[in-house]
């Protein structure tokens, strides 16, 4: 098929690799401008911008795509089907009808649970079992079109990192088998009863809130890892936690019950694994400790 790829993060790429190896003629990537980024805010390009250029595709980082220009643009591509994969902008009804056969997102969550921008971290915190990638036709609403095929994958122990790493992937196999039956496929409405929203993360959410259940809270680490972290204070110092265990222990929340950084929590206790400092690598908190020693009795912010 010409395809149209359309995405921004590392997310993406696997997708954009797997149509290009399975003989689809990706005839131009769009993706978000280049943003300011590292110490030095310097511009970077998105990685789906490297992975283009790297194979030699042309790469569109339109502000919009709301501007009649914008819209003849890709219209004069005729391409076949869009492909978008966490893109990062609406899609104007005109874009939406511009491929001959639309087009087709591949969304981390098995629709219609969680629509919306972070579906990964959403079902980690929520305690789901099960998480997925659907590939679904794109409409005017947010996630909201007729789905055309789904993969389910466990949930366990994973952060949204490893969990992000492992959809990129099935949802890159899903589109090209998607589209290899694509003239086979009925595509089958979502039922907006079941519906659940998956907001962006807000950066209030990422302080731990030691009076919570230990439980959540390592939900909670594990949906924010790596980025944006959850974490807590330690003598005016945010100290985030990228792995953690329950503990079957009690007491006031926020105090540490041993010399092992064990925090007692509203229900239970926890203990984190590996942390991160400020402008630090992440490290094994038995390192921490190590160079920072925090006796039993200590009280965490």
């Amino acid at each position: 098929m010409r395809i149209v790829f359309m995405g921004t993060p590392a997310f993406a790429v696997p997708t954009l690799v797997a149509l290009i190896e399975a003989g689809h003629e990706v005839v131009t990537a769009y993706t978000q401008p280049p943003r300011p980024a590292g110490r030095g805010k310097q511009l970077q390009p998105s990685a789906v911008q490297r992975e283009a250029e790297a194979r030699g595709i042309p790469v569109r980082s339109p502000v919009s795509l709301r501007k009649p220009e914008a819209q003849a643009e890709l219209a004069a591509l005729e391409a076949d089907v869009a492909v978008v994969a966490a893109y990062g902008l609406i899609l104007p009804r005109a874009i939406l009808d511009a491929p001959k056969l639309g087009c087709l997102n591949v969304h981390a969550s098995l629709l219609p649970k969680w629509r919306g921008a972070a579906p990964i971290q959403r079902a980690i915190m929520a305690g789901d079992a099960a998480t997925g990638v659907t590939i679904m036709q794109m409409e005017a609403g947010l996630d909201t079109g007729p789905m055309l095929s789904v993969a389910r994958t466990p949930i366990e122990d994973k952060t949204a990192g490893e969990l992000t790493e492992e959809l990129a992937e099935i949802g890159a196999r899903l589109m090209v088998e998607t589209l290899h039956d694509l003239p086979n496929l009925q595509a089958e409405p979502q039922d907006d009863r079941e519906a659940t929203h998956a907001p962006k993360i807000d950066k209030a959410e990422a302080r731990i809130d030691w009076s919570g259940d230990a439980e959540a809270i390592e939900r909670q680490v594990r949906g924010l890892a790596p980025f944006p972290g959850a974490w807590f204070e330690l003598d005016g110092e945010r100290i985030k936690v990228l792995r953690a265990a329950v503990v079957s222990r009690e007491g006031k929340p926020g105090l540490t019950l041993d010399d092992a950084l064990t925090v007692a929590c509203g229900y239970a206790a926890l203990r984190p694994l590996r942390i991160q400092r400020a402008g630090k690598p992440a490290m094994d908190v038995d390192a921490f400790l190590r160079g920072k020693p925090i006796p039993a009795g200590t009280l965490i912010g």
